[in-house]
């Protein structure tokens, strides 16, 4: 994985709006199997090349979760990072991702209400430029005075 930020922790005291960060990662048939053995989803498009080429995708593609969780990775490890707890995501899936496909997973602080140490964060994640992946997550932010 290529982040863009270290991980750890970024209290709510120290974070702003328009504040980004990013990871990239190749996707690969090892992660694809691994998540079809964790969330016990075996659908055919993710495992069997055969079946996937009949397909609308006309080959296999990635869990269209797998690839949210790397919304999910951005957020607990890096914006606002260890000790975060999600509160909501929404999430539009907009084109497949492939093993092999590098995907970039990117969050945007757009809103935040420090009393309650609440921040919403644009969510998004593309291949080769192109969106696969965009939503809003509300999560609940560490903060410095609490922990």
């Amino acid at each position: 994985m290529l982040d863009n930020m270290p991980r750890g922790t970024i209290c709510i005291e120290d974070i702003e709006i328009g504040m980004s960060r990013h990871l990239r990662k190749v996707v690969t048939d090892m992660d694809i199997e691994l998540f079809a053995q964790v969330s016990t989803d075996r659908n055919p498009v993710h495992l069997d090349d055969d079946y996937a080429r009949e397909t609308i995708f006309e080959g296999r593609i990635a869990h269209g979760m797998l690839t949210a969780g790397l919304i999910s990775a951005v957020i607990g490890e890096q914006l606002p990072g260890h000790g975060t707890i999600y509160l909501g995501q929404s999430l539009k899936f907009l084109g497949p991702v492939r093993p092999g496909d590098m995907v970039l997973a990117e969050v945007t602080v757009t809103d935040m209400d420090i009393a309650k140490r609440r921040v919403k964060m644009d969510c998004r994640c593309t291949v080769d430029g192109k969106p696969v992946l965009a939503g809003e997550a509300t999560v609940l932010a560490p903060s410095a005075k609490l922990d």
